[in-house]
């Protein structure tokens, strides 16, 4: 599927990302010789070139294929989130070898790209930017939005945040991922499962406190319930329904347990490969690891309230779809009442723009 560095100078964040793109830009003619084509994969063992992640059994994947000099035909694979439309060409997407013998959910997910394709290159135009490496010298290349295009909600974090799918990591500091999951930044992501679609409409949630029973004080990757017995059903049926399900999750225990750092990942990768394991449904998970505010430390912009992980997933991981914001929610229990641990969740959704919703309300009779 579908990986930051920070820098105080603004007029800095987005020159490695522009000066990738030029030269993506400058080695145009050998993309355009490429042959694209679209097939669920047969296997797990090819990883796509855009992120480096392995591609599941069965996910849908984008090939490229160009004739080798030594004399045979080569494939590169991508996630569909991870496939450089701008540079390689995708559309018409009928006439893309396989379109005819994908599903019909999966074919508009190709239409849906090649459309906002179309619309970032309709919206292109010229900007000059300083050489890092000839002084004063200039190079003109498209302005192309990439990591400081923001989503909805908080527009100050996409400009805060470079993003590169280079940056993606199999592990998270000295602890090992299972090899669904990988990290980015301060986010450890759960990789992109069969059956789970780019959506406009994003059905969000918290995970402790609203969708399972857990404690801090007790670790374990099977230690923890179902929060309402609702929760299957009500699930299956947005997903039915086309929404994509996203779960957006706090867990600074993994960044502040330096010497159990991997007990503390087997723990809540665990519950949550095991919660979704129970329900059933094919879900998006997002964990900010990183810590709050606090004495010689800056605030995480991945951790909730802040909006990061919300920006991470609007604009990497949902294959280029504009979100509906009216259609789209978040449920959460930390919504500042009088036995709540927090108001995060509440100004999580505030700080997007998203309808908010607490549990018992949502998941009640």
């Amino acid at each position: 599927m579908l990986a930051p560095v920070f820098s105080r100078n603004p007029s800095l964040l987005f020159l490695p990302a522009v000066v990738r793109i030029a030269r993506g830009a400058m080695s145009a003619s050998p993309a355009a010789k490429a042959t694209v084509s679209v097939e669920y994969a047969k296997s797990g063992r090819s990883s796509c070139k855009g992120c480096s992640a392995a591609i599941a059994k069965g996910a849908l994947r984008l090939g490229a294929s160009a004739r080798d000099p030594r004399g045979y035909d080569s494939t590169k694979w991508y996630h569909v989130a991870c496939f450089p439309a701008s540079s390689l060409p995708l559309g018409p997407v009928e006439e893309v070898q396989g379109f005819d013998s994908i599903k019909d959910d999966d074919r508009e997910e190709l239409r849906e790209l090649e459309k906002n394709k179309k619309g970032d290159q309709a919206a292109v135009g010229p900007v000059e930017l300083s050489s890092p490496n000839k002084g004063n010298s200039h190079i003109s290349l498209p302005e192309v939005e990439v990591a400081e295009k923001s989503s909805p909600g908080n527009k100050t974090v996409g400009t805060a945040i470079p993003f590169s799918p280079s940056d993606i990591k199999k592990t998270y500091k000295d602890a090992t991922l299972p090899t669904h999951w990988k990290a980015f930044d301060t986010v450890i992501f759960r990789e992109q499962d069969d059956g789970l679609h780019a959506s406009a409409k994003i059905a969000a949630f918290d995970f402790d406190g609203c969708l399972a029973k857990t404690s801090v004080k007790i670790i374990g990757a099977d230690k923890w319930s179902l929060q309402h017995k609702s929760i299957p059903d009500k699930l299956q049926s947005l997903y039915n329904d086309g929404y994509k399900l996203v779960i957006f999750t706090n867990e600074s225990n993994i960044e502040r347990w330096k010497n159990k750092r991997q007990q503390a990942v087997d723990s809540k990768v665990g519950r949550l490969d095991n919660f979704i394991e129970c329900v059933k449904v094919p879900i998006q998970v997002f964990i900010a690891c990183g810590t709050g505010k606090g004495k010689g430390t800056p605030d995480d912009l991945f951790r909730k309230p802040n909006s990061g992980m919300w920006w991470l997933m609007a604009e990497h991981f949902n294959s280029g779809i504009a979100i509906d914001m009216d259609q789209s929610f978040y449920v959460g229990d930390a919504a500042g009442r009088e036995n709540d641990h927090s108001d995060a969740d509440i100004e999580f959704a505030k700080a997007i723009g998203l309808k908010f919703h607490v549990p018992e309300e949502f998941f009640g009779p």
